[in-house]
């Protein structure tokens, strides 16, 4: 299995969204950066903020795009022509409904299930979905309609805590996932409650 050698946030750009539980993927890769002690800076050929990072031996390509979340894969395809990149070396992270906050999950490909940012980013690679992402969980409102005011919302402080541990545990796991020991890292994650 190719190595992850990139790894991108999803999320909408501005002030008016950092908070928002849509950007739940946008935290992963600042937190990564943080903890890289690195920082994300614009990049105009990516489309986005981008660093280069070092996670053991480890060098990692850290994106979050600054187009909107639908529009995701103009960035994702830049990065990936640039670098020489395949779908393989991708790790997208992005906010998932069907999982409660303070889950998070690894999967390999798989189609976008309603998610615009992955439905973009598979169209953009080609209809290639063999990527690998990092699912983090909102939780859902409820009712179908009542999703794009929910992940345009921002959570409430026991959820925002549930997120953010999610996230410190994601970033716990990533050296097994970045080493290939993807059993390992997935065991790991997805045994957190």
């Amino acid at each position: 299995m190719s190595q992850v050698t990139a790894i991108i946030g999803l999320g909408n750009p501005g002030a008016d969204y950092d908070a928002t539980r849509h950007n739940a993927g946008f935290w992963l890769v600042e937190a990564l950066a943080r903890s890289a002690h690195s920082e994300l800076r614009p990049e105009k050929k990516f489309l986005g903020l981008y660093a280069k990072v070092r996670l053991g031996e480890h060098e990692l390509h850290l994106l979050n795009p600054s187009t909107f979340m639908n529009r995701s894969g103009a960035a994702v395809a830049a990065l990936t022509q640039f670098f020489k990149l395949t779908p393989e070396n991708l790790l997208v992270a992005h906010d998932e409904l069907d999982l409660p906050p303070g889950q998070a999950r690894y999967k390999t490909g798989g189609g976008h299930g309603g998610h615009n940012g992955l439905r973009d980013i598979i169209s953009a690679l080609g209809n290639q979905k063999q990527f690998h992402r990092l699912r983090i969980g909102i939780g859902h409102p409820g009712e179908a309609r009542q999703v794009v005011n929910y992940v345009l919302g921002r959570p409430g402080k026991a959820e925002q805590e549930a997120i953010a541990h999610a996230l410190e545990e994601s970033l716990a796991t990533l050296p097994l996932a970045l080493s290939g020991d993807w059993a390992k890292a997935m065991n790991r994650l997805h045994s957190v409650k």
